[in-house]
């Protein structure tokens, strides 16, 4: 009997919480709440085991934990490849699942009260709101009006009352380079974040919300000094399309390189990262081809996946069993709108999902690719340069051939310090993009300093500047993340991914957290980004850190100290898995 009222009392969590995130996502039209809208076949992974499942992981954890150590004394970077840092989701209770839903009610509740109080008169409405003349009109019992409403009514109220009171945690303007520090531009705000003054000053503040994985966004050094120099020779910009001025030779030299770092037949650049996928997607599937998307997938992808009028399915964040089903039925049923077989089934992936931290299992996905004759879309945009003993990504990570991946796309905005994106892969691929690809018709080449940034880093990357620089950055960043993860798990703290991941997500669960913690730790001079729903799940708020190894051990530590402080006084430490690192020897 108490089993069975067990159940029913998680059947009716999950189903309230099913509700509320469904209701959410059906008035919130994002893209990255896109998974939630695929077909029922493809719902978000459960974070509810038994008992028993729970006791299993936690032994095996401990057992992975010692063996992670032992490694690490061998070979600091990435000694064998069959031996990693797995993926960890720790699951939290029920009850506190609950506390998150009532907290999410509570909050839609007072903002829809505060709706109703300024449509009322009784509070001054400073949104940005229709003309009274554009307003409807009931005339004869028959409603009239100009315009469609601007804005959804849920979108308005949850921006107005929800975003706006946390808004000066978000969209803070910076006075310097990116790197382990930065300036932000100081201000303040007297009517509730609806607007900001400027004080003129500014604040000095430990930087761990950047993608500065490498440390190459620096104002000096070899970088910016050859990315300065180029500007002499070829200015700023080429001013016309490809298509229509053609390529720059710098251009076509970094083009080269790319192919040669990431081991593909070819590559061809771009000017920008998220366009490198919304608008090359398109340029290889049509209505009659399936997509298969990772329910964690970046809005680039899932942009370009809707821009390609491909049917798309989406399998469970890394799961190969999900993978697999979708494939077997894609092959075995074919198309439902035409009753003929798929003419192309591409898998789309990341090697870093950059809200969970956790690495893709590309060695199964390759087996499954070849297993079911399909091909490979990989994202590596946060995982080159950051991962691989060489920094060559995911793909040299694990230890996989780059020829079995057919679409590598990486971007240059994290570890090599600049902006941009590439796609590497055979010379008939890359020929085809570089002909219908809309980028080619409707941007600009890459800006020449910046080319040559990426020339400068990628070449220290790879040793070509004849010193170990880029190895010495690529092992720090293996340090600092892993360090910095298990110092945080043997805390309490709740974390995705894995610890070889630089990204990590500290997961707070509650939407109010973000507020605090942003505008605590700012106090203590520390700029760290804050998520919640819709950029993740409903019940998953979190505070993302992105490790550099621009960082110093001093300044890691000086972040841990203040966010142990902060967990104490917000009670965020949710972990149930924090005697298992409790006697571990963390060494730097």
């Amino acid at each position: 009997m108490p089993s069975n009222k067990i159940c029913r009392s998680d059947a009716a969590i999950n189903a309230f919480g099913n509700f509320m995130h469904q209701t959410l996502v059906e008035r919130t039209d994002i893209l990255e709440c896109a998974y939630s809208k695929e077909p029922e076949d493809e719902q978000s992974r459960d974070r509810t085991e038994s008992s028993s499942s729970c006791d299993e992981e936690i032994s095996k954890k401990e057992l992975s934990v010692t063996e992670s150590v032992e490694i690490n004394h061998k070979n600091d970077i990435n000694g064998n490849v069959a031996e990693r840092s797995p993926n960890e989701f720790e699951h939290i209770s029920k009850y506190l699942r609950l506390s998150v839903y009532f907290s999410w009610f509570t909050l839609i509740l007072f903002a829809y009260i505060r709706a109703f109080l300024k449509r009322m008169g009784f509070e001054k409405n400073k949104a940005s709101t229709e003309l009274e003349k554009q307003n409807p009109l009931l005339l004869f019992k028959i409603w009239y009006t100009d315009f469609v409403p601007l804005y959804s009514s849920f979108e308005a109220i949850y921006a107005q009352h929800c975003y706006i009171r946390v808004r000066d945690v978000f969209e803070r303007p910076i006075g310097s380079c990116p790197g382990a520090t930065v300036k932000l531009i100081d201000r303040v705000t007297n009517d509730f974040c609806w607007s900001f003054q400027f004080t003129g000053t500014q604040t000095e503040v430990i930087n761990v919300g950047s993608y500065n994985y490498l440390g190459f966004a620096e104002p000096n050094g070899p970088c910016a000094e050859s990315a300065a120099a180029i500007i002499q020779k070829y200015g700023l910009s080429m001013c016309g399309t490809i298509q229509e001025n053609g390529n720059t030779q710098i251009q076509d030299n970094l083009e080269k390189l790319v192919a040669n770092f990431i081991g593909s037949e070819e590559a061809i650049c771009f000017s920008m990262g998220f366009a490198t996928n919304s608008m090359n997607a398109p340029c290889l599937v049509d209505k009659n081809c399936l997509i298969v998307s990772d329910q964690y997938n970046h809005a680039s992808l899932i942009l370009g996946c809707r821009l390609s009028g491909a049917s798309t399915k989406v399998f469970k964040h890394n799961d190969m069993k999900s993978l697999e089903k979708i494939l077997r039925d894609a092959i075995a049923y074919g198309n439902p709108k035409t009753f003929r077989p798929y003419k192309k089934i591409l898998i789309v992936v990341e090697g870093i999902y950059s809200m969970e931290g956790s690495l893709s299992n590309l060695p199964e996905i390759i087996a499954l690719k070849k297993k079911y004759k399909c091909y490979l879309y990989l994202d590596e945009a946060h995982s080159i340069g950051a991962m691989g003993a060489t920094g060559r990504g995911v793909v040299e990570y694990w230890g996989c051939n780059p020829k079995d991946v057919d679409i590598m796309m990486g971007t240059f905005t994290k570890s090599f310090g600049a902006a941009g994106g590439y796609i590497g892969g055979s010379k008939e691929i890359i020929a085809h993009l570089r002909k219908y690809s809309p980028t080619g018709f409707y941007s600009a080449p890459m800006s020449p300093p910046v080319v040559q940034q990426v020339i400068a880093s990628m070449s220290i990357i790879m040793g070509r500047d004849g010193t170990r620089d880029g190895e010495k950055r690529i092992e720090k960043l293996s340090r600092n993340s892993r360090y910095f993860r298990r110092r945080l798990k043997q805390m309490g703290f709740i974390l995705y991914g894995s610890d070889d991941s630089p990204v990590v997500p500290i997961l707070l669960y509650f939407p109010t957290q973000c507020g605090l913690w942003g505008r605590e730790l700012l106090k203590k001079k520390i700029g760290v980004v804050v998520v919640s729903f819709p950029a993740t799940e409903m019940v998953e708020a979190r505070a993302r850190i992105c490790l550099s190894a621009s960082h110093s051990k001093e300044q890691l530590d000086y972040v841990l100290n203040a966010i142990d402080e902060l967990g104490d006084f917000s009670r965020s430490k949710f972990s149930q898995k924090t005697h298992l690192y409790k006697d571990l020897k963390i060494e730097w």
